[in-house]
């Protein structure tokens, strides 16, 4: 088995990775250097080679081809980036553009898909259900997204945005998104969004960090409202995961999926949303932590 390179392109930092294959973790070689997105879209392709180039240097290797987590999708009608936060990447050739500028084969996907591929293969899954045919990763973060594994590999999608349930209408409560629509998943159970809620009740503003220690506490109402708000949204929310995919796994990822009420309120929730008498579906904590995603990018050509 070959040694497999991935990159995992974020918006202050890409980070590379060699790994000995694609069947454990066992790293050669990891390497960051800073994206500086403000430099422009050329930049961060010249950025992406210099980190190849180190890697090269430190590991006498040199690739066949790679594989990059970014922070958008590819449109696989157009072939141009889209949905990405660094937004100079947009409505750009961006695959291509790298292929030109390395000379060598490129396969990308987004940042959660990764981390699915990363948790499904060698992380979470194969520790608890290395049987699981379908695996949904989640992230619950700053935002909300998500990544869909069959049979070993990522499910992109016809239009390459399979596993966006940050997207999907949830409750208008939640208010306008950055996308354009109205009540989307991430304006209610992401972190900021979170956040927001506890200010608009208490008329203080605290990290969702802080926010769950005093619910714990049993001091603060607005704080048991929020994270009430977080359980039944997020119940809500991932029942329509479950009743289209129906996932034998389910992955939790992100500063949200830390709190661990979502493991057992959360999952006990769902129960009433799904088409099903009781919730059958395994909910993992991740267990590579911030490798998942540049060890997926790898994964993507194993």
């Amino acid at each position: 088995m070959q040694p497999v390179w991935g990159i995992d392109l974020g918006g202050t930092k890409i980070e590379g990775v060699i790994l000995k294959n694609g069947q454990e973790v066992e790293v050669l070689h990891r390497l960051r250097v800073p994206t500086e997105k403000e430099k422009g879209y050329d930049h961060i392709i010249s950025q992406i080679q210099a980190l190849i180039t180190q890697l090269k240097s430190v590991s006498g290797l040199s690739p066949e081809r790679i594989g990059i987590g970014t922070p958008g999708t590819i449109d696989p009608h157009s072939g141009l980036m889209k949905n990405s936060n660094t937004t100079c990447l947009n409505n750009r050739p961006f695959r291509d553009d790298v292929e030109k500028y390395l000379g060598i084969p490129i396969k990308m996907a987004n940042d959660a898909n990764c981390f699915a591929i990363a948790e499904a293969k060698l992380g979470a899954v194969q520790e608890h259900l290395p049987t699981a045919q379908l695996v949904f990763g989640v992230i619950m973060g700053t935002g909300v997204g998500g990544g869909i594994v069959f049979d070993g590999k990522v499910w992109n999608g016809g239009q390459g945005i399979a596993g966006e349930w940050g997207h999907s209408f949830l409750d208008n409560s939640g208010g306008d998104c950055y996308c354009g629509d109205v009540g989307c998943t991430e304006t209610i159970i992401a972190g900021p969004a979170l956040e927001r809620y506890y200010q608009a009740l208490s008329g203080q503003h605290l990290s969702l960090r802080e926010i769950t220690e005093r619910h714990k506490a049993g001091t603060d109402t607005a704080a048991s409202q929020t994270i009430d708000r977080l359980l039944h949204f997020f119940a809500k929310g991932i029942s329509n995961i479950i009743n289209v995919l129906d996932p034998d796994v389910i992955v939790l990822g992100g500063g949200v999926g830390n709190i661990d009420l979502l493991y057992t309120e959360g999952v006990a929730r769902i129960q009433p949303f799904i088409f099903n008498k009781e919730v059958n579906t395994l909910f993992l904590k991740p267990k590579l932590g911030d490798s998942a995603g540049v060890f997926g990018a790898a994964l993507l050509v194993s």
